[in-house]
């Protein structure tokens, strides 16, 4: 089928030129007016129906979200919010629709109910939007680390390893569970398993993309990484993609400049191309929090909050810096803050929020934190009490980012790693990579869809990714 887009029209419209467009009904007026929108942007086509010329029948299965085919001539349009218009000769239904059944309406719908259908949720301006600024971002990824002279490695969703430590991992196994072999001590006997171990889904590429960095020298991954965390927050996944530049010759500095540059262009770039779409996202945010308390609005529009970020150079500070800048401050001391801040434990989102927002009113790179509360792998800094770990901070939505140098030098890798009673057999290979032509290396981790929740302002991380996966939610 010849088509032309409509944002294709709309960016360089002929007038006069005879066209087919297709596309879904998004409003028909008067049964004059269809708004006719194909998913190539923001803005509809408005077709102009002379239902003189139209038998009555057809005009009538003309309903919302029903998918049409329409060839006619573009003419300026004589009405306000379109400049041209697109006057129907044939009209051919390729997708009716009966309202009477479908779920969705001309009005608008909470995000839970979205969420209920979510295979037609992408036909709204939101989701519509939402999506194409994920991929938008996502091609920004590629394109930043490809100009930057990065290679892209694929590291595997299926690992031995636990790279954070932390368990809650998805097991990986064709062992049938109704019969599962066992060993002498009742175990389960994964030596009979597909890979002949205990296997899961991963929870990070960093570790592989090290090997890879210690060979070709700068290398990123970007791709699908699970943690089975039975959380239901608007925050967490069960299945959600990682971005994970690693580098060799890389100190925590020359992270935090990496992280600072990648954010600022990812942001730039939707900024610069998909306006019309930040600008309906914004609108909408405005409208939602209109009647809210000012407490519970966030700081400042859509916009405006990414303009924040990439037209201000990132505050930076040490951890310790950062917890007596949090105890000094008037929020501490008039007990606004829900947690108490205490070195030693981790930064709560109140504590994020403050030190960009109210304290330095810039996004805010903090490092140096204590090592009980950091992976095993983070380079030990001088202290004995620290080590080289770094997070960037940004408004409202607090950590984005979380990286560090990694430790090169063999002995107090496999000191920390005894420390911390990780099985040191399963990270042979990894204490290879110092023990054998090693060097020093950094990188970070970006959530792609804490990324996209922050570009976008939507408030569920649900609402980034088209099919969620959460507890209990595997649909589609």
């Amino acid at each position: 089928m010849k088509r032309t887009e409509i944002a294709s029209i709309l960016a360089q419209p002929n007038l006069n030129e005879v066209v087919t467009v297709m596309g879904w009904v998004r409003a028909f007026r008067s049964n004059r007016f269809i708004a006719l929108n194909d998913g190539t942007g923001m803005k509809d086509l408005q077709i102009v129906v002379d239902f003189e010329n139209f038998p009555e029948d057809v005009l009538a299965r003309i309903k919302y979200h029903a998918c049409l085919k329409v060839t006619g001539q573009l003419v300026a349009s004589q009405g306000a919010g379109q400049t041209v218009e697109l006057t129907a000769q044939e009209i051919e239904i390729l997708g009716e629709n009966n309202p009477d059944e479908y779920p969705l309406q001309p009005k608008r719908q909470t995000m839970e109910f979205l969420r209920e259908n979510a295979h037609f949720r992408m036909r709204t301006n939101t989701f519509s939007a939402v999506f194409r600024i994920r991929h938008a971002i996502a091609y920004a990824v590629h394109k930043y680390f490809n100009d930057n002279g990065y290679y892209y490695m694929h590291t595997p969703i299926i690992t031995g390893s636990d790279a954070e430590g932390a368990g809650e991992m998805f097991r990986v196994s064709t062992l049938d569970p109704e019969h599962l072999p066992r060993t002498e001590d009742g175990a389960i006997d994964y030596k009979q398993d597909f890979f002949g171990k205990a296997t899961n889904l991963t929870v990070s590429g960093q570790l592989q993309a090290e090997i890879a960095a210690l060979a070709l020298g700068k290398v990123y991954t970007f791709g699908p990484t699970f943690r089975a965390e039975n959380s239901n927050t608007s925050r967490h996944l069960a299945e959600f993609w990682m971005i994970e530049p690693e580098v060799a010759f890389y100190d925590i500095f020359d992270d935090m400049n990496l992280a600072e540059d990648f954010v600022k262009y990812l942001i730039n770039y939707v900024l610069t191309n998909l306006p019309d779409d930040l600008e309906f996202l914004d609108k909408r945010i405005q409208e939602e929090e209109k009647n809210l308390p000012t407490d519970k609005r966030r700081p400042m529009g859509l916009i405006e909050m990414l303009r924040f970020v990439v037209d201000n150079d990132f505050a930076r500070i040490t951890y310790t810096e950062a917890i007596d800048l949090l105890r000094n401050s008037k929020d501490f001391k008039k007990g606004r803050f829900q947690f108490e801040p205490v070195w030693g434990s981790d930064l709560q989102a109140e504590h994020e929020r403050y030190l960009v927002e109210k304290e330095f009113q810039k996004p805010v790179i903090v490092r140096d934190y204590p090592k009980d509360i950091k992976a095993f792998y983070m380079r030990m800094n001088d202290d004995g009490k620290t080590v080289a770990a770094m997070d960037v901070l940004f408004p409202y939505i607090g950590e984005v980012i979380g990286g560090s140098q990694r430790e090169e030098r063999y002995d107090r890798l496999l000191s920390r790693i005894r420390e911390m009673n990780i099985h040191e057999a399963e990270l042979g290979w990894y204490l290879d990579l110092r023990k054998f032509g090693g060097a020093p290396h950094a990188g970070f981790g970006l959530g792609f869809e804490r990324m996209v929740l922050f570009i976008t302002g939507m408030g569920n991380i649900r609402d980034v990714i088209a099919f969620p996966r959460t507890p209990g939610n595997a649909e589609f």
